[in-house]
């Protein structure tokens, strides 16, 4: 089944980390009482040393009007080229900071925000973890698909590699 490994402090933060900025790509929810919830993708922009996670957003977005409404956020990353899996439920916040939004600029976000980290609909979207679990596998893709093709035709369980709770 795996091998259950929670994270605290630094190892923890690297381990987000790490996830984060390899998945870059994470489906973004909010208003998490609502049915169905509203998802979608979202592009990571940073992780500080603490853990907060960082991302822009148009100010007249669905998503700032719904966090403003209701700061609950869940945050669902996917790096597949490594078999690696995490949650994060958080508190986010709408950012106005002009100094932030320059340090985590890149040419790539000008295709959302053609007027550049000038742009007057350009957010930050901070992002406080309060609860984060991963899924990590040990081993390469390839094993993975050798192990699970044993374990159908022996009726066996595979080791799921590790699994854990994120305390940042």
């Amino acid at each position: 089944m795996g091998e259950q490994k929670n994270l605290s402090s630094q190892e923890g933060v690297e381990k987000l980390k790490k996830l984060a900025k390899a998945a870059d790509i994470c489906m973004f929810a909010t208003n998490l009482t609502g049915n169905p919830i509203s998802a979608r993708p979202m592009s990571t922009r940073d992780v500080d040393d603490d853990g907060t996670i960082y991302f822009y957003s148009r100010d007249s977005s669905d998503k700032n009007a719904e966090i403003s409404k209701d700061d609950r956020v869940q945050l669902f990353y996917s790096n597949n080229s490594d078999y690696e899996y995490m949650s994060v439920f958080g508190r986010a916040s709408i950012v106005e900071d002009e100094a932030l939004a320059k340090e985590l600029w890149t040419n790539f976000a000008k295709a959302w925000f053609s007027g550049g980290v000038d742009d007057p609909e350009l957010t930050v979207i901070k992002v406080v973890p309060e609860n984060v679990y991963y899924w990590d596998t040990k081993h390469n893709k390839m094993v993975n698909l050798v192990k699970m093709a044993l374990s159908a035709l022996t009726g066996t369980e595979t080791d799921d590699g590790v699994y854990g709770h994120i305390n940042v």
